[in-house]
């Protein structure tokens, strides 16, 4: 199905964990990319696309993986960050791909452990979690997980511009299951929303629920809002869609809402709010890992806690001029080289 992959490759990304999962019999192919233990089991969900190579679909797990690393540390979590992609395609039987699948997790014994991401479905997720015990269904609750950490977030960038949620513009894209739960969250406090999604009937269907005005997709994030959350595919604000933002604030759910370094400058520069994702989405992690690894019967603190960790960053990038991503990359790390330092 693809070409062979180049070792340097993987060097280039940071990986060193690296499974390659193949049962041709179901058309399963998958990759799981476990960044780092120090802190506990590799968290991180299942995400379902399309890719041009192997290498593409490596490279993406190894950013992501990254990512829940960082998301695990900033949120005080005993896990480290994993990623695990499957390679969608015609010959996918996904209800025998997804149990085999679950099956080659449960092997690892607890090392990593997942749900659903993009592309994932309800479905994929019942039948990985026949076969596995380290996979959360739950879709409902971690989505009402993550809206409630990111309003909590939200909420600090309004406080930062002297306003208030009630009447506060955001424009929300994405409209599954997180997009749609905060929405609906934002909604209940009084915030007046623009949303847009691939799919014109989802967001019209959300839409009536929340009272919300449907734009398209290119235009959703160039809209005169307040705030803009990305909730569907990461790398959507660039550096030129960056130097356009009309919104005060950038706040989304989606992983690795920036494309790259250039775009959180420009951001910065401009004045322009942004909690990274690994803050403002970190509700599900929380929910999960605080659940089932931690056994904390309230994961409510530490997720209302995100929202301190979002006014510490972007109080410390307002008075230093470096990007919250920067910033909250050093914390991450310095609270592993402490977990590594104290073995």
């Amino acid at each position: 199905m693809f070409e062979g992959i180049d070792l340097r490759a993987l060097d280039a990304a940071g990986v060193n964990r690296c499974l390659l999962w193949r049962d041709p019999a179901v058309g399963l192919t998958a990759i799981l990319v476990i960044d780092d233990l120090t802190l506990g089991p590799g968290a991180g969900g299942v995400r379902t696309r399309a890719y041009p190579s192997l290498a593409a679909a490596m490279a993406e797990a190894a950013g992501l993986a990254q990512a829940m690393t960082r998301k695990c540390a900033l949120a005080g979590l005993a896990a480290g960050g994993a990623k695990a992609i499957v390679l969608d395609h015609p010959g996918l039987d996904r209800p025998r791909a997804f149990a085999r699948l679950g099956a080659l997790v449960t092997e690892l014994g607890g090392v990593f452990r997942t749900a659903g991401d993009l592309g994932t479905t309800a479905a994929d997720l019942r039948a990985m979690a026949s076969t596995c015990p380290y996979v959360q269904v739950d879709e409902h609750g971690l989505a009402q997980a993550v809206a409630r950490g990111l309003v909590g977030c939200v909420a600090v960038c309004a406080g930062l511009r002297r306003r208030e949620l009630a009447g506060l513009r955001v424009a929300i894209q994405g409209c599954g299951s997180i997009g749609g739960a905060v929405a609906r969250a934002l909604h209940a406090r009084g915030a007046a929303l623009t949303i847009a999604d691939l799919d014109p009937e989802r967001a019209a269907q959300l839409a009536a629920v929340v009272a919300a005005r449907v734009v398209g997709v290119d235009e959703l994030l160039t809209a005169d809002v307040d705030v803009v959350a990305p909730c569907a595919v990461g790398g959507v604000i660039t550096a030129e869609l960056a130097a356009r933002l009309r919104a005060f604030a950038v706040c989304g759910a989606a992983n690795n809402c920036l494309d790259g370094p250039a775009a959180a400058e420009i951001l910065t520069r401009r004045g322009v709010l942004h909690v990274p994702d690994e803050v403002a989405s970190a509700g599900a992690v929380i929910e999960g890992i605080g659940a089932a690894v931690m056994g904390l019967a309230d994961r409510g603190p530490l997720i209302d806690a995100l929202a301190h960790t979002a006014r510490a960053l972007l109080t410390a990038s307002l008075e230093s001029g470096v990007p919250t991503q920067v910033l909250a990359g050093q914390q991450a790390r310095a609270r592993l080289a402490a977990a590594r330092g104290a073995r």
